[in-house]
């Protein structure tokens, strides 16, 4: 098959192996990021289990918060973490942010008010925000380019398959016990990720640490936080008429701040979050197609447990289990994926895999009051091959278009991207829905028609701007092995990359 690759195939074994000590680093990253992940959709199908919680005492909106508080501390810390990574080693951050994640866990578990769940969760939300860009750029810089399509393809099955297993988990959890062990059951494990971090990770040096700009961080606060605050405002009911416009306008004037600053600020490379990432064309179009996809997945997730649960009556387990075959097929994909990637570049995945996912958007837009349970469960199948197929070519592209010192920045772009795009594709989703819906209550159709006949309107335009994605993948190949850094950082990036992560350098690969 031909390929559209840049680079020249594996040339000796050392071009391929990983850094002494490498394996252990990525496993307990991996496993990690599994973990705080999950928790992240853990509360999607516990709102009307909490709001009956008597020791609670909160109704809907208050509930909501859970999710909300968490995505929009997520959307201010993220942007922040290329700096924390060119500051701190690997084993620092890591025990930082894992250390959050458990302290925001057990706090959540045992809480006895609702104010002291929320806190818990935004300190979940601390720690999840810096655990996934390490993993991301610790990949970058101890995998050899013959290899990081597959293990992309791993990090894609943890960012796939986590969020999608997050309201399984919960469903059956919350059909056998009490929601606090939505927290408290996870707690273990991510405990045993923190001791086993400690004991394997070691720290090194940091090569010139950036000054902090005390001023980058409110106004990344005010842009990131205020614009996913707006954006999670779209669609609820019983608002003040001043609150969306001002939150959302506050979000618009903070990110444009923000972003001139750092333009400033790379000049003298101090930027909180270093935006020449977007002068690497590769990345921009990786980016942008990631970014629609994201819209559209988190999008398909918010409305799916609506739709089984009020238009089809669907229990909450059923719901989450059907949503599990979807998540298992990613999973199991993204490795292979990656590795096929690997030999013939991204073209032949991702412009197929774009395809599929168009088919998939299109075919939600079909649902009635009458499809049976399982041809929604082959439909989400359908989705989830999509981006199996989709996001490790995407993630590989993107990062590896990027010099070296450039890797954490890209990783968090990468990620801010998730959260914001995540955000507007759910604020999409749920005002078409529920615009749609009420027009047609009011003509007195039945509310869970109502609701279904919204979905495929938000499908529908899904689906029409999913057509940019796919013509935004016609753009992509494989990038070389090796770009050149910018001058004032190739003897920084001369010095070996594994030192900040506990790994001894790999040996140098012979010259062709």
């Amino acid at each position: 098959m031909p390929t559209d690759t840049q680079s020249t195939p594996a040339r000796a074994d050392a071009s391929t192996r990983l850094p002494a000590g490498g394996a252990i680093v990525i496993a307990t990253l991996l496993v990690s990021a599994f973990v705080v992940i999950l928790n992240e959709t853990a509360m999607n199908v516990a709102i009307s289990t909490l709001v009956a919680d008597p020791v609670l005492g909160i109704d809907e909106r208050a509930a909501q918060w859970l999710t909300t508080a968490f995505l929009l501390t997520m959307a201010i810390v993220i942007p922040t973490t290329g700096w924390l990574m060119a500051r701190f080693s690997t084993r620092s951050l890591y025990l930082v942010a894992m250390g959050a994640f458990v302290a925001g866990t057990l706090l959540a578990g045992v809480a006895p008010s609702f104010p002291l769940l929320l806190l818990g969760r935004v300190v979940q939300a601390s720690g999840t925000a810096v655990v996934f860009p390490l993993l991301m750029t610790t990949v970058m810089r101890l995998v050899p380019p013959a290899r990081r399509g597959a293990f992309m393809g791993t990090i894609s099955l943890v960012m796939s398959v986590a969020p999608a297993l997050g309201p399984t988990v919960s469903g059956a959890i919350l059909q056998f016990a009490s929601w606090r062990w939505i927290f408290l059951g996870v707690a273990p494990l991510a405990i045993a990720m923190l001791l086993t971090g400690a004991r394997t990770l070691r720290g090194g040096d940091v090569q010139q640490p950036p000054r902090l700009d005390v001023v980058s961080i409110p106004l990344a606060g005010l842009g990131f936080g205020g614009l996913v605050y707006g954006l999670s405002l779209i669609g609820a009911e019983g608002l003040p008429a001043w609150q969306l416009p001002t939150a959302l306008a506050i979000g618009v004037l903070g990110l444009v701040a923000f972003v001139l600053r750092q333009v400033r600020l790379q000049r003298t490379d101090d930027a909180l979050l270093d935006l020449r990432t977007f002068r690497h064309p590769l990345f921009t179009a990786a980016v942008t197609v990631m970014m629609i996809a994201m819209a559209a997945m988190f999008g398909t997730l918010i409305l799916l447990p609506l739709i089984l649960q009020d238009s089809l009556g669907l229990e909450p387990l059923q719901v989450g289990l059907i949503t599990l075959p979807g998540a298992l097929l990613t999973g199991l994909l993204g490795p292979v994926v990656g590795r096929l990637y690997d030999r013939w570049g991204p073209r032949p995945l991702v412009i197929p895999g774009a395809l599929v996912v168009l088919a998939a958007l299109v075919l939600y837009t079909q649902l009635a009051t009458t499809t049976p349970w399982w041809m929604v469960l082959l439909m989400q199948m359908v989705l989830s091959l999509g981006f199996a197929l989709t996001f490790p070519p995407l993630f590989t592209v993107s990062l590896g278009a990027l010099p070296k010192h450039l890797y954490g920045h890209g990783s968090a772009v990468l990620s801010t991207v998730q959260q914001v795009a995540g955000a507007a594709g759910t604020a999409a989703f749920v005002t078409i829905m529920a615009t749609r819906q009420g027009q047609l209550v009011d003509t007195g159709v039945p509310s869970g028609d109502a609701l279904l006949e919204g979905a495929r309107l938000a499908f529908m335009g899904a689906a029409a701007l999913w057509v940019l994605g796919v013509i935004a993948t016609l753009r992509l190949r494989k990038p070389a092995d090796d770009v050149p850094d910018e001058p004032e950082h190739r003897d920084a990036a001369a010095a070996p990359a594994a030192a900040a992560d506990g790994a001894t350098p790999a040996p140098a690969a012979p010259a062709p």
